[in-house]
């Protein structure tokens, strides 16, 4: 980031400091496609809700395909598809995808647009046999991968959304991975003319740092996250999806008879950062969408819990130490 603070110039200026940062910028995005093992182009954005704002509002007049989307897509989709049709999930949280099927056949082509990992629960959807489907009905596949990408393999798709600070990066820059600039309508501006705005070029250096920065520490996540998970089973908790795919670094626990509300207030007092649903809409009062789509019982006390790249093994015996401490 700093590196990028001092080439100073506008990457789309003609004289010899624009060209270097034209230069930075283009070696940057090289490093972000070969990090990520993405093939086709990437424009730079804000973040992954431009990202999938551009990938939703800006195709081609002869692609507008209608939209079909899981239940419990992050509100970011969900604000941008108000028509959409939602496809059902299990009570693990894993889309229905023979009810997926037979709305393809209704409505193809279609624009499907999933989370990969999901935001609040940790659950990672078979995109895999998803993209299949999609190939098969000649639908478009729209992945929203700001929870997945730079930790697990970047899914098959046409388009996928995802955003630097979740992989160590900085806030304010984010990308979308699009298989063929067709699938978009120019708008003008930068970014080959598919995104307006002067490319921040040291949150593009940053992001590309991130990146290439790898995800070892994932096996060490993935071994804490057992450890807490085991350690709340025997305190009483209930695992949101215990038994779907889920992320190392994102867990739903509910703690019967005490709201999240209450909950949050007393880790926050102690210095444990937690939410209940996703950040995004976490400040709200209202139920997550994602726990009742899963019929979830008891949504009203469950919390969303983090583990990061630098996450302990002592972080996770102060936060058990405290749930015991709320539970009583």
């Amino acid at each position: 980031m700093e590196e990028g603070f001092r080439i100073w110039a506008n990457p789309s200026s003609p004289h010899k400091a624009g060209r270097a940062a034209r230069a930075a910028l283009e070696d940057a995005r090289a490093r972000v496609k070969a990090a990520l093992g993405w093939t086709g182009e990437v424009i730079f954005t804000s973040g992954a809700s431009e990202a999938l704002s551009l990938a939703i509002n800006h195709a081609p007049a002869n692609r507008r395909f209608p939209a079909l989307t899981s239940a419990v897509e992050h509100e970011a989709v969900l604000r941008l598809t108000p028509d959409a049709l939602r496809i059902s999930v299990t009570p693990e949280g894993l889309l229905n995808l023979a009810e997926l099927e037979q709305a393809l056949v209704s409505q193809a082509p279609a624009l499907v647009a999933i989370q990969h990992v999901n935001s609040e629960t940790g659950v990672v959807q078979d995109l895999a046999a998803l993209a299949g489907l999609v190939k098969a009905h000649n639908a478009r596949l729209l992945v929203d991968a700001a929870q997945g990408a730079g930790k697990l393999p970047l899914p098959q798709a046409d388009m996928i959304a995802l955003s630097a600070h979740k992989f160590g990066g900085p806030v304010g820059i984010g990308a979308l991975l699009v298989r063929d600039y067709a699938l978009l309508a120019p708008t003008g501006g930068q970014e080959r003319g598919y995104r307006a705005g002067t490319e921040p070029l040291p949150q593009v250096l940053a992001m590309a740092a991130a990146l290439e920065a790898g995800h070892d520490w994932l096996k060490s996540a993935s071994a804490l996250r057992e450890s807490l998970e085991a350690q709340l089973l025997d305190l009483g908790a209930e695992v949101i999806a215990a038994h779907a795919p889920r992320s190392p670094t994102i867990g739903a626990y509910r703690m019967p008879g005490k709201s999240s509300a209450a909950q949050l207030i007393r880790f926050d007092g102690a210095g444990i950062a937690v939410s209940a649903g996703s950040a995004c809409s976490s400040g709200s009062l209202k139920a997550s969408h994602v726990l009742t789509a899963m019929g979830v019982e008891g949504l009203g006390e469950v919390i969303r819990v983090s583990i990061g790249r630098e996450t302990s093994a002592d972080d996770i015996a102060r936060f058990v130490a405290l749930w015991r401490e709320i539970r009583g």
